[in-house]
């Protein structure tokens, strides 16, 4: 042990400390403090934080909504920069480049803060045998005002210093002893950032972020250049401290920039927070460093009168091509600053140019090819008639560019059981045309002309097709399928017609035919708790994923629609899914009835949404950090890439950083994160997202910045990521230890002098232990015989690509009583604790992860409430069997159905509703959602876990 004790990292860190991750990908933002990630178990010693250092997780992620706010918090801000091709419905704005010198329009409406009222902050008990140590025990938050030796790093303009300054003053809490225990927060703040496709924000400190920001003033005297709506002289809410200086830096108050203020606004020339500006420099492309081939951005400082600029990443300094040069103003920026986008805002896109092209030729338009399970099983449950008829109507809502008329993306069929039968399905023939294909062990695809087909021009051919499949198949009795010829099949036609593209691959049981990626059921409950146990959540074979490595080098995305009853083997299925960037269903003892709308609402909006395709992410970042691992739906080919076959607004990609060089506190970290992409129209196009984090050589910053929400994003996938190598056991004995030694580096560093009893956590960490006990006690960490093999694998890839938002709510479900709803106010009720503390007789809840949702019905529920939900007298009355609330014209039905769509909306999975009445045998389901209490698979209880974690942090501070 050095002097300093338990801040020697754990085993499993590496020798360096680190910088945390940046989740980059697609969706809402958070950044935190953490330590290391998961090495040789048998490593002894890593060295601890260092002064300079800024440690985060920045996640580019999930674009849905913030996840559920565990009640007792308070949402100051959200920072979110979500990528995509364009939002849904708005044209991204054109600009042509050079242009000639422009100015400022009318200035934003003031931007809004969200907040979620407090919920009780109490909670009692559920183990008397905790009643001793909780009697001894204090726990302690300190805020900032607590924090010894506490340092403010200065302000940059690319960092979120508006939602980390919180007001100084002290913000303590003592949980006396017995039930007070913290709630869990929500902490969307602070150092991160999360780019989405298809949709497009940032609510940050960035020069020019598109979002309102009510301090500055339009600057007079200018007017709107070609192509880009009227800007206003800021781009994002005001940043607290001081700026840098170098002329691209963000003025720092409305004192520089003033004007008169504005009568009247158009709304069309407010700037949107969704569609993206376009640069297009024509056949001279993007303007990058000659050295580190960063793009140009707002970092880049301009010198010696404009014709030369500085790199803000590597500093080399570089000339400015004659079409780009401009003056520089008296303090040294660029006289159109504020009229590029790309030496203003925080994200933006260039068009890019042949020389980012496969083979130097533009790309064609992807495709969409719908491969369908036509088994006997399929075809007996009604499933495959149902995925026909819903076809005829989605292909005339596949996604396009806004301002086309039709979509340019074309479509093309296979059905499949023990072979393949491909259709052509050209405009001009009056009958679909079947060619199977039987030789499944050299799969080739038969046609070319034909297969491939713009949906409007061959309407009535397709629609013949759909109508017919059903039929064709009615009399099948093949029970057997194949699956990896399937995928192979659909990647060589796009290969073949030159295009990336999307397979809609409907499949429901274990491929046991005879063909390459053949399957056997191996799900041995034997090798649970062993060190085998790791062995279930790899493939089977190694064609899977030479197979993805394939798909991904073609842009062949693949999206799995799975059906079974029974063991299929996700972890080998569902590995091309993941590495293709695509996205897996599931929907187990699937029913016609019951289960179809889910499906049918799941299939509308992935073929739906707007889709990035044959996409390759690199990130860089100024001197002193880098990136060194990263998490997802992706492939690495080497160690800087992120290829990805497609990229959606649902998927995000968690990168970690390696502090392996002094930090300057004045020029902070600088991140850029460029994705280059093919549009749905076949454009090939380069996003760029550029961040700024703060340093500081103060430990106490770190924790007074950092996001326990990006925390726990970051651990559950580098968690989920180790349990392919070590064992189980190791893994979760890892995640305790890493909780200890944070909150003991804390105390110890951080927090004034305290007793023993008391346990003392950071202000922006207080529900750490809460959520990382819900990891713990999540099903992929908790091998138990009763938990199916398969649902493990699918949550272990679910979360794998899930954004901060997602894996909050998936961990600390929403739990929302609804019996004493005010029904003429459109809010939706507080959450309450996920604990049978909350839950009364008299009492209605419903209760949310993200994939699942219950209504809980107590055996005293309200006859109104019943009788407004249901049209049934009584409890007695009410059938667990529906799915659906009946649509009934009364205030209760109403408001109750507005809430449970409220809390489906946006998020990637729809989830099914399960109705739930106490002391039914249901209600076990239910109760393995209420994460605050112990669980019926052995996961500890909450008020067990901070007993357990303040005995570890007492040992390491002795």
């Amino acid at each position: 042990m050095s002097q300093q004790g338990y801040v020697t990292a754990p085993p499993y860190s590496q020798s360096q400390p680190r910088v945390g991750g940046f989740s980059a990908g697609f969706g809402p933002p958070n950044s935190s403090l953490h330590y290391g990630h998961y090495g040789d178990p048998n490593s002894s010693h890593a060295a601890a934080p260092q002064p300079g250092m800024s440690k985060s997780t920045v996640t580019l992620g999930s674009s849905a909504p913030l996840g559920p706010l565990p009640p007792g918090t308070h949402q100051v801000s959200q920072n979110n920069f979500q990528s995509g091709p364009s939002a849904a419905g708005q044209q991204p704005h054109r600009f042509q480049s050079p242009l000639p010198p422009n100015n400022t329009g009318p200035s934003y409406p003031p931007g809004s803060h969200q907040s979620q009222p407090a919920s009780p902050n109490t909670v009692s008990t559920s183990c008397t045998t905790l009643a001793n140590q909780l009697n001894s025990m204090q726990i302690n938050s300190y805020g900032p005002g607590a924090i010894q030796s506490s340092h403010t790093s200065s302000g940059h303009p690319a960092s979120f210093q508006g939602p980390q300054q919180l007001p100084l003053t002290q913000h303590q809490m003592t949980l006396q002893p017995g039930p007070q225990i913290p709630p869990p927060a929500n902490n969307f703040s602070g150092l991160c950032a999360q780019s989405s496709l298809p949709s497009m924000s940032r609510q940050d400190g960035m020069p020019g972020s598109g979002l309102p920001n009510p301090n500055l003033q339009q600057l007079p005297g200018q007017t709107p250049g070609p192509g880009y709506h009227p800007q206003q002289a800021n781009y994002g809410l005001q940043m607290a401290g001081s700026q840098l200086s170098y002329p691209g830096a963000f003025p720092g108050g409305p004192a520089q920039l003033s004007g008169p203020p504005q009568k009247k606004l158009d709304p069309d020339s407010i700037p949107s927070p969704t569609p993206l500006y376009v640069v297009n420099h024509g056949e001279t492309g993007p303007i990058r460093c000659n050295r580190c081939k960063a793009y140009m951005c707002p970092f880049m400082q301009f010198i010696e009168g404009g014709r030369r600029y500085q790199c803000g990443f590597c500093n080399c300094i570089n000339e400015v091509p004659p079409f780009f040069f401009q003056h520089l103003d008296h303090i040294g920026r660029r006289v159109d600053h504020y009229e590029r986008p790309e030496l203003s805002l925080g994200s933006y896109e260039y068009v890019a140019t042949l020389d980012y092209c496969r083979n130097n030729k533009p790309p064609n338009p992807p495709a969409y090819i719908f491969m369908i399970d036509v088994s006997y099983r399929n075809i007996n449950s009604g499933l495959v008639k149902l995925i026909c008829d819903e076809l005829k109507t989605l292909l005339d809502k596949l996604p396009r560019e806004e301002e086309e008329e039709s979509s340019a993306i074309r479509v093309g069929f296979v059905t499949y059981n023990k072979v393949l039968h491909f259709f052509n399905v050209k405009s001009n023939l009056a009958q679909p045309q079947m060619m199977v294909v039987s030789d499944v062990g050299e799969v080739f695809v038969p046609l070319l002309d034909g297969f491939l087909v713009n949906f409007q021009e061959s309407r009535s051919v397709v629609h013949n097709l759909l109508d017919q499949i059903p039929e064709m198949f009615a009399d099948t009795n093949e029970s057997e399928t194949i699956f990896a010829p399937v995928i192979q099949a659909g990647m060589e036609a796009l290969k073949a017609a030159e295009c990336a593209g999307k397979l809609f691959i409907f499949h429901s049981s274990l491929p046991t035919a005879e063909a390459p990626g053949k399957l056997r059921n191996r799900d041995d409950k034997k090798l649970l708790s062993t060190d085998k146990e790791k062995t279930l959540f790899q493939p089977q074979v190694n064609s899977y994923e030479s197979l993805a490595r394939d798909c991904v080098a073609n842009g062949c995305c693949v999206n799995l629609f799975l059906f079974p009853n029974q063991y299929v083997d996700i972890a080998s299925l569902g590995l091309v899914t993941m590495y293709t960037g695509g996205t897996l269903y599931k929907y187990n003892n699937f029913q016609l009835n019951s289960d179809s709308p889910q499906f049918l609402t799941d299939l509308r909006r992935d073929i739906e949404k707007k889709t990035g395709f044959d996409a390759i992410m690199r990130v860089r970042t100024s001197t002193g950090f880098r990136a060194t691992d990263f998490f997802g739906a992706m492939y690495m080919n080497n160690t800087t890439d992120v290829e990805m076959a497609a990229v959606d607004c649902d998927k995000a990609v968690t990168v970690e950083f390696k502090h392996d060089d002094k930090l300057n506190e004045d020029s902070g970290a600088l991140i850029q994160c460029a994705v280059l992409y093919t549009s749905v129209s076949g454009q090939r196009r380069l996003r760029i997202h550029n961040i700024g984090l703060n340093c500081s050589t103060q430990l106490a910053d770190v924790y007074k910045t950092c996001e326990t929400d990006a925390l726990i994003n970051f651990f559950a996938k580098s968690a989920f990521k180790a349990i392919l190598s070590q064992p189980l056991k190791v893994v979760r004995e890892i995640l305790v230890s890493q909780t200890a030694h944070m909150l003991a580096c804390y105390r110890k560093n951080c927090a004034s002098p305290s007793t023993a009893s008391q346990l003392i956590l950071p202000d922006a960490m207080k529900v750490l232990p809460v959520y990382m006990n819900c990891l713990l006690k999540s099903t992929v960490l908790t091998g138990r015989p009763e938990i199916p093999t398969d649902e493990r694998a699918y949550h272990r890839q679910l979360v794998m690509s899930m954004g901060v938002a997602d894996t909050q709510l998936f961990f600390y479900p929403q739990l929302l009583p609804i019996h004493n709803l005010d029904l003429k106010s459109d809010t939706v009720p507080a959450a309450v604790r996920c604990s049978e503390e909350r839950l009364s007789e008299g009492g209605a809840f419903i209760l949310a992860n993200g994939l699942s949702m219950f209504l809980w019905l107590g055996v005293s529920t309200p006859p109104e409430l019943i009788q407004g939900l249901f049209n049934v007298p009584s409890f007695a009355h009410i059938s667990t069997e529906a799915t659906l609330l009946p649509d009934l014209a009364n205030p209760y039905s109403k408001k109750i159905k507005s809430i449970v769509e409220h809390i489906q909306n946006q998020k990637p999975y729809t989830m099914k509703l399960m109705i739930v009445k106490q002391r039914e045998q249901p209600e076990m389901l239910f109760r393995q959602f209420l994460v605050e209490d112990k669980s019926i698979h052995g996961g500890a209880s909450y008020v067990d876990f901070l007993c357990c974690v303040h005995k570890e942090i007492c040992q390491l501070l002795n």
